[in-house]
């Protein structure tokens, strides 16, 4: 959805690459989920990236543009992976300045296991078995699920990777 970064399927992760002259682009779930406990394992290049959930692509909203709730995916110096964002909405709903004795439990270039609960309003975010973030929101209360490439910059070098792999979903009652 929205770009046309490149998702592949190899030795049983899904691979997305960064493309040039792309905005954010998104390989989304067809169903959509309200509370759940998903779990994921990532490991990114030196690019920043997210997994979006709750999420939403209205025609009447931005022309189709992804928005919703996403736990970041951030390996740059400021270490902000783990914080709730809302793509392409209100912006960052819980950075890592609230909470930063936890910026340094994901590790770059490493497999790192993501946690997401979203029970009501009760969302938390946890890497490798730590919790990150919680904020209480109700702005989202269902929609997909999908995997973010981030939008890379002009002169920037195309082909970083980020990978998934053991994707699992629990739907809760």
């Amino acid at each position: 959805m929205n770009g046309k970064a490149v998702f592949m399927v190899e030795d049983g992760m899904i691979v997305g690459k960064t493309v040039s002259g792309e905005p954010n682009s998104f390989l989304a779930t067809e169903e959509e989920f309200e509370d759940f406990i998903l779990e994921l394992e990532v490991k990114a290049d030196s690019t920043n990236s997210g997994v979006q959930f709750r999420s939403q692509s209205l025609p009447d909203y931005m022309n189709g543009r992804v928005h919703g709730y996403q736990m970041e995916i951030d390996p740059s110096d400021r270490k902000w992976s783990g914080g709730i964002y809302e793509e392409a909405g209100r912006g960052w709903l819980y950075p890592l300045t609230l909470n930063p004795s936890v910026q340094d439990v994901y590790q770059q270039g490493e497999w790192n296991t993501y946690r997401i609960e979203c029970r009501g309003d009760s969302i938390k975010t946890f890497i490798n078995n730590v919790q990150i973030a919680a904020i209480a929101d109700t702005m989202f209360r269902k929609g997909f699920i999908a995997l973010q490439i981030h939008s890379i910059p002009s002169g920037e070098i195309p082909g970083k990777k980020v990978m998934w792999k053991n994707i699992r979903i629990k739907e809760l009652p």
